[in-house]
């Protein structure tokens, strides 16, 4: 019986490494990287009141259009809406994707720097092209701002219906 058991073990071990990492056992494909801000109008293809230039799993540049914003208040607290469009390549494909930008900061009065911030990026649902045709998902950035003159915009997120 302890045989069985320490086989059946093994052999559902196995089947587990052979799953591939980017399928998260739900489908969906892990991405992760970081992204800049365009400071050498690198990304020049579509209206913008930001471009993020971005690297990692997803290569090319996110333009956004901001929507709506609130602040700072008295806290220093921003909140921020936008449309974005995705334009690059990931693992091959290629083509277009938008998402709806959700930022909150808190930034320093005094200074106007920011202290922290963090978005959330749903894919609008049907708005994939080329390669990325029907694609759902989101991205989640985390602004890395210690440094005013260097900043950075780690992404983590996931991709689903890559073919």
């Amino acid at each position: 019986m302890r045989r069985v058991l320490a086989l059946t073990i093994a052999l559902a071990a196995m089947m587990a490494l052979a799953v591939p990492a980017s399928a998260g056992g739900n489908g969906a494909t892990q991405v992760s990287g970081i992204g800049f801000p365009d400071v050498g109008s690198e990304c020049t293809e579509l209206p913008f009141d930001y471009v993020i230039v971005m690297t990692g799993d997803l290569e090319g540049c996110v333009y956004g259009v901001v929507t709506s914003s609130k602040g700072p208040g008295p806290s220093g607290v921003y909140k921020e809406r936008a449309d974005e469009t995705f334009v690059g390549s990931y693992n091959g494909y290629e083509g277009t994707f938008r998402m709806t930008e959700n930022f909150h900061a808190k930034f320093d009065l005094a200074s106007g720097n920011e202290i922290f911030g963090f978005c959330k990026h749903p894919i609008v649902r049907g708005s994939g092209t080329g390669d990325f045709e029907g694609v759902r998902g989101r991205l989640d950035f985390r602004d890395e701002v210690d440094d005013p003159d260097n900043v950075s915009f780690p992404y983590k997120g996931h991709l689903r219906n890559l073919e």
